[in-house]
C-alpha cells in the first residue's frame, strides 16, 4: 500500500506542480490558484514520501527500525507538511468562495490583492507549520527495542512521550481552525452555487444546453476536495484517539493510520487534474 501511494501519488503530484508551474517556465504571470496548488503539490509529495519510506524501508530491511535522526527528522517532516497541505487547502477553499462572492466591490480588491494574498498565505502556511511542530524533533526518539525483531511491538519505528495537554490543544485548535474554515467557505459556496442554479433556470429554456462556467467548476473541484480531506482526517483521527487512549501500539494499527494519511495526498492531484478542463483537452 505504501509503495503503490508513493509510486502512483508521488507521480500524480509531481504533474501537478509542473502543470502550474508551466506559466512561470514559458515567462507567462501564475494565477492565485496556480500558486496555491503548487504549494498543495509540494507538502502532499512530502507527506507521501516521509510516511511511506520508512515503511519501505523497515519491510526490506527486515524490520530494522529507524535511528532517532531518522525519526525525528521523518516524523517531523510528515506533520509539518501535513499541516502545511491542510492549511494551503483551506486558503484554496476560502479564495473560491470569495471570488464567487457576488459583491463587486470585494471581488475588484480580490482582484488586485489576490495575487500577492496567494502567494504570501501560502508561505504562511509552511511557517506555521514548521513552527507549530518544532515540538516534535525534540521528544521523538528511536525504538527502544531496536534490536529485538522478534517483538511485534519492539519493531516499531519511533517512540515518543505523550505531549503535554496545552501542546495538544495548541495543534487540536489550529486544525480546528482550518477545518472550521474549509466548511464555512465550502457552505457559503455550495448555498451560491444553488442560487446560481436557480436563477439560471428560469434563464435558459428546458431543453437549452449550455456549459457550465468554468468558476462553478473549480468551485465543484474545491467541494470535492475539501469533503475528500474531513472524510479522511476524522477517520485518521478515530483511529488516532484509539491508539492514544488505549496505548494500542501494534505495527498493523499505526501502518493503517499512516495509510490513511497518505490517502488524501494520493487523491486529491487526481481530482484536480481530472476536474480541469485544461487536462481534457491536452488528452484529446
Amino acid at each position: 500500500m505504501h509503495l503503490l501511494q508513493m509510486g502512483v501519488g508521488s507521480l500524480a503530484n509531481v504533474i501537478l506542480f509542473f502543470y502550474h508551474m508551466s506559466p512561470v517556465l514559458f515567462g507567462h504571470k501564475q494565477r492565485p490558484t496556480d500558486t496555491i496548488l503548487t504549494h498543495t503539490a509540494v507538502a502532499n509529495l512530502l507527506v507521501l514520501l516521509s510516511s511511506g519510506i520508512p515503511h519501505t524501508a523497515a519491510a526490506f530491511a527486515s524490520g530494522k527500525p529507524l535511528s532517532a535522526l531518522g525519526c525525528k527528522f521523518g516524523y517531523y517532516l510528515q506533520k509539518a507538511a501535513h499541516s502545511t497541505a491542510l492549511c494551503s487547502t483551506c486558503v484554496l477553499s476560502t479564495y473560491q468562495s470569495f471570488t464567487l462572492s457576488p459583491g463587486r466591490e470585494g471581488r475588484s480588491l480580490l482582484r488586485g490583492a489576490a495575487p500577492r494574498a496567494a502567494g504570501s498565505s501560502c508561505c504562511a502556511c509552511w511557517i506555521f507549520g514548521v513552527l507549530m511542530y518544532i515540538y516534535v524533533p525534540v521528544k521523538i526518539t528511536a525504538s527502544p527495542n531496536r534490536h529485538n525483531h522478534s517483538d511485534a511491538q519492539g519493531g516499531w519505528f519511533c517512540s515518543s512521550p505523550s505531549p503535554s495537554a496545552g501542546i495538544v490543544a495548541l495543534w487540536s485548535t489550529s486544525e480546528a481552525v482550518f477545518i472550521g474554515l474549509m466548511v464555512w467557505s465550502s457552505g457559503s459556496t455550495v448555498l451560491l452555487l444553488h442560487r446560481h442554479r436557480q436563477r439560471v433556470r428560469y434563464i435558459h429554456p428546458p431543453t437549452g444546453h449550455h456549459r457550465c462556467p468554468p468558476e462553478t467548476r473549480a468551485a465543484r473541484t474545491v467541494l470535492m476536495l475539501v469533503v475528500a480531506f474531513v472524510t479522511f482526517y476524522v477517520l485518521t483521527s478515530i483511529l488516532a484517539f484509539y491508539i492514544t487512549a488505549f496505548f494500542d501500539f501494534r505495527r498493523w494499527l499505526i501502518q493503517t493510520s499512516d495509510v490513511l494519511v497518505s490517502c488524501f495526498p494520493t487523491i486529491s492531484p487526481f481530482l484536480l487534474l481530472l476536474r480541469d478542463p485544461k487536462t481534457a483537452r491536452i488528452c484529446s
